[in-house]
């Protein structure tokens, strides 16, 4: 079976090759959009440039059966465009619907969209989100992959395609990026940081639990049609994630009980009521689906995850230095 990993080089992606790898009868073809200078593993690459309604994928297509569609573009720290929302239409719209009608034309049995838990929303208030929940995209980005979603969707049903709709939370690791970097940034500077007070819940899934998930959604038949959450065994709050990365850097974090209320007033003033969101809100995901439906468990618990996070980020920082 060949099978094509979009955005191959992206932080997700490499981690999905080199899975993939190992997996039985499966040749691993990764899309990027330029080659690099030093290969990733045994994946053979082709590069397809900048991803929209016009990219040409059909060397990349070549005897492909099942496509996974990582390639996107996401959250951006320091937005340039005029236009933001239409700059993630063209990429996260437009460059999936290309991909996923050239797939057809090729013989393409199976086509795995990785979208966003923001399709659900930004946040929860005691009960997680389910895949039967209405859609309420939240910004530019979870508005994108819901529109990618709805126009996949009348596709596969025209076509035939079996579609696989994966919507992951926070994905973490020593080498994310995002507000996870910056979690592990502030632990590993050992300065006392004003998260005491926090009480959230957030469901978040470690890397190498997401590739083992969409690895199983390559094959497993019951995922045709479905849209699946993902998510580690546990729910975290920031003081426990935080304690945790630094236990694995082999630090003990002091956490001051700075009331939220002021940690928020704060935070809008500066601008970052977002970034106060996303880090101090609860955001809860029920993957009992992917569980009972798949047979899926996560191969590393969030405790487990946490801890190695910390210590890989630790013994990078030293290897910089």
């Amino acid at each position: 079976m060949k099978v094509l990993v979009t955005g191959a080089g992206g932080f997700v992606g490499k981690a999905l090759c080199k899975r993939l790898e190992t997996a039985d009868h499966i040749e691993v073809i990764g899309a990027v959009r330029t080659l690099p200078s030093q290969p990733y593993g045994a994946c053979s690459l082709v590069a397809v440039g900048d991803i929209d309604g016009h990219t040409d994928w059909s060397q990349a297509l070549a005897g492909v059966s099942v496509v996974l569609h990582l390639a996107a573009r996401a959250h951006v720290l320091n937005e340039q465009s005029r236009d933001p929302r239409e700059e993630f239409r063209r990429v996260n719209v437009e460059g999936a619907l290309a991909l996923f009608q050239q797939a057809i034309d090729c013989g393409l049995k199976r086509f795995v969209f990785i979208s966003s838990i923001g399709v659900v929303g930004g946040s929860t208030e005691g009960k997680p989100f389910t895949e039967t929940m209405p859609p309420a995209p939240h910004a530019d980005y979870a508005h994108s992959k819901y529109e990618a979603e709805e126009a996949l969707k009348a596709l596969s049903k025209s076509s035939g395609v079996e579609l696989v709709i994966v919507r992951p939370p926070l994905v973490y690791a020593a080498h994310a990026p995002g507000n996870f970097a910056r979690l592990l940034k502030l632990v590993a500077l050992g300065v006392p940081l004003p998260f005491g007070s926090v009480m959230n819940q957030r469901s978040m899934v470690a890397l190498e639990n997401l590739v083992d998930f969409i690895t199983l959604c390559v094959r497993h038949p019951a995922a045709a049609g479905e849209t699946f959450h993902v998510s580690d065994d546990e729910d975290v709050s920031l003081p426990q994630m935080l304690k945790l990365l630094g236990r694995g850097m082999g630090r003990n974090v002091l956490l001051l009980p700075v009331p939220t209320g002021l940690m928020a007033l704060g935070a809008q003033l500066l601008g970052k009521k977002n970034l106060y969101t996303q880090l101090c809100g609860s955001l809860q995901v029920d993957s009992t689906k992917s569980r009972s439906l798949l047979g899926w468990q996560p191969p590393i618990s969030a405790e487990i995850a946490l801890l190695q996070a910390g210590a890989s980020f630790s013994r990078s920082q030293k290897h910089d230095a």
